[in-house]
């Protein structure tokens, strides 16, 4: 498993150091142990969970910037991914973690602190009525639901000043071509993961107009 990582980071040229591959393959084992119980992922594979995990997480990171103290938020983090692989390779960032599971917000606490990561915190709820004293630089989520209702959810927590970061599989054009007029596709990526045969892409937006989001539904 770790020479798997260690390749995988090699090909997607990142240099995260020795002791953030160390926390990522932690991160896994631990992941793997509550998810005997608890029903975290429904990838059991070793080998698999390192490329639709952990590789998966990653390959965001070349499209975001290296600046220290960036405030990030995970929606819909369930066991972590991808806030919690960011947050072990840039722990000079704020990373938040939000999942209404209160199961899985508990998986969330335990790895924080196992592993530990102290530029971590975990909220329990639903993100869209979740109101941070201060607004994220981005909002990142790895397949929640669409991205309209990224936007009706999420956009409140960047409105003014981030972006909103949407981890997709094939191209979703149906859903840009849905989206709110407050809201643009700044820019969408084609990600290569290894490992991973399937389509990957970023999606970027920009939630532009006040009263955007944080509705109840």
């Amino acid at each position: 498993m770790r020479d798997a990582l260690a390749a995988g980071l090699r090909t997607l040229n990142l240099d995260v150091g020795r002791e953030a591959e160390a926390k990522l393959a932690a991160y896994l084992a631990l992941l793997e142990k509550w998810n005997r119980t608890h029903n975290l992922t429904a990838i059991v594979d070793r080998q698999q969970m390192v490329s639709h995990h952990l590789l998966d997480s990653l390959a965001v990171l070349p499209y975001l910037p290296e600046t220290a103290g960036l405030r990030i938020i995970d929606v819909g983090s369930g066991g972590g991914l991808p806030g919690i692989p960011l947050a072990i390779c840039r722990p000079d960032w704020l990373v938040t973690l939000i999942d209404s599971s209160r199961k899985k917000t508990a998986f969330l606490q335990q790895a924080a602190i196992e592993l530990p990561l102290r530029n971590v915190q975990v909220v329990a709820g639903r993100v869209e009525l979740y109101r941070p004293a201060v607004v994220f630089d981005f909002a990142i989520s790895r397949a929640y639901s669409t991205l309209a209702t990224f936007v009706a959810h999420g956009g409140h927590l960047v409105e003014g000043r981030g972006r909103l970061l949407a981890m997709k599989g094939v191209y979703p054009r149906l859903e840009i071509d849905a989206l709110p007029s407050a809201a643009r596709v700044v820019e969408a990526t084609r990600l290569h993961v290894p490992g991973v045969e399937a389509e990957r892409h970023l999606v970027v937006v920009e939630v532009q107009a006040a009263g955007v989001g944080g509705k109840s539904a």
